[in-house]
């Protein structure tokens, strides 16, 4: 089943390490406003320095007109506000994280990463340990807040019951395969993947290499995990089950599949195959059903419990962050001062990059392309119910 869930703020420090958000504050003109302030929320300020800093990292160096600039600016604005809103009440609830908490924060963050691509990461996102500590401490009281909310939710057996009634027919093991795979590639990953092959002649010899492991005896997944050039070596070269549709969209090669529904049994794996977009790849047969299967309600009930419970979270982040903007007094100085100025938008405040040349094809894809970790509202949409099989993890396709 796929997770249909974001959080309003994901804990500790993801917030920050993804975009680079600074604290607020700062010092003010002689009328009362700082220039550089973006919005006022309850009083408290939101840089405009901090919004650029969110675009800037989702453009890239990608640039963009004018109006597509104040577009991103204003959704990524609308994102800072409504998390700002959502800490400030879980202040007022007194769902605050202690030092200690938000130190613990801090070091698993830290932990993952050599000390000095901790250093780039603090200079870069021009964050100090102080302004990287007040980050930590509101992502991990809007999860304090979250996790009192959630804390009340109850799945009651009828409605699993009758989620499963009503959709019987989401609820079938289908007829297909489960692969893992290895993967060699002839093109450069920048050192992303381990012992990256260069070259055409370094991908086989390696694929080769890899294979007579196999052949006498590794454990695939331990050799995938330690070797190859795919995504899926973090789960041990496991890209999920599939069709035979699926697999032939995805450029199997016919005589692939039909050797992996008939002659193949499970557990066997491939001689190196050759892939037209320079991919070497070993395929194992972890699984194989040959006809489809209903499940059972004992089958899914967890699933189903899981789907219902992430459904009243999303609607319940949506209630929370309304609320939280309801309490609130927003004072939106960036949008203010567009509507002074329909021409310029903004005027000099544009986030450093922008072209007033840029292609108009690409207005407003910022805005939308926003991160789960920095808006509130990412997640908010009710849509979300719960189903009975995902999409394969990984395929040979690119």
């Amino acid at each position: 089943m796929h997770r249909v869930f974001r959080q309003i703020a994901t804990p500790a420090l993801f917030a920050a390490l993804a975009l680079g958000l600074a604290a607020c504050g700062g010092t003010t003109s002689g009328k009362g406003q700082a220039a550089d302030v973006a919005a006022t929320v309850n009083g408290k300020e939101i840089k405009l320095a901090d919004v650029d800093r969110i675009v800037n990292q989702q453009l890239q160096g990608q640039q963009l007109s004018t109006p597509d600039m104040a577009a991103a600016r204003l959704q990524a604005l609308d994102n800072l506000i409504q998390r700002e809103a959502v800490v400030q009440k879980a202040e007022k609830e007194k769902a605050v994280p202690t030092d200690d908490e938000v130190t613990a924060a801090i070091n698993e963050q830290r932990s993952r990463v050599t000390a000095e691509d901790w250093q780039k990461f603090l200079e870069q996102s021009k964050l100090t340990e102080e302004q990287l500590r007040e980050e930590a401490r509101k992502d991990l009281a809007v999860k304090k807040l979250q996790d009192k909310l959630y804390g009340q939710i109850t799945i009651r057996d009828q409605e699993i019951n009758d989620f499963f009634n009503s959709n019987r027919q989401r609820f079938v093991n289908p007829r297909g395969v489960g692969l893992s795979d290895i993967v060699t590639d002839s093109a450069d990953s920048g050192g992303v993947f381990p012992n990256d092959a260069k070259s055409e002649a370094e991908a086989k010899a390696k694929i080769d290499s890899l294979y007579a492991q196999l052949k006498t005896g590794a454990d695939f997944a331990t050799v995938a995990r330690a070797n190859s050039e795919d995504q899926s070596l973090m789960r041990g070269g496991d890209i999920g089950f599939a069709n035979e549709d699926t697999l032939r969209q995805n450029g199997f090669p016919p005589e692939l599949v039909g050797r992996l529904f008939n002659s193949m049994k499970v557990g066997d794996i491939t001689e190196p195959i050759h892939f037209p977009d320079g991919r070497w790849i070993i395929f194992k047969l972890t699984n194989r059903q040959l006809e489809s299967k209903p499940l059972t309600l004992d089958d899914v009930k967890g699933q189903i419990q899981q789907g219902l419970t992430e459904t009243r979270q999303t609607i319940l982040q949506g209630a929370l962050i309304r609320t939280a903007m309801s309490e609130a007094k927003v004072v939106n100085h960036l949008a203010d001062d567009m509507l002074k100025d329909p021409n310029s938008l903004g005027g000099n405040a544009v986030a450093p990059g922008a072209s007033p040349a840029a292609s108009p094809a690409a207005t407003a894809s910022p805005a939308a392309s926003a991160s789960p970790a920095s808006s509130p509202a990412a997640g908010a949409s009710p849509a979300a119910t719960p189903k009975a099989a995902a999409t394969p993890a990984a395929s040979p396709k690119r």
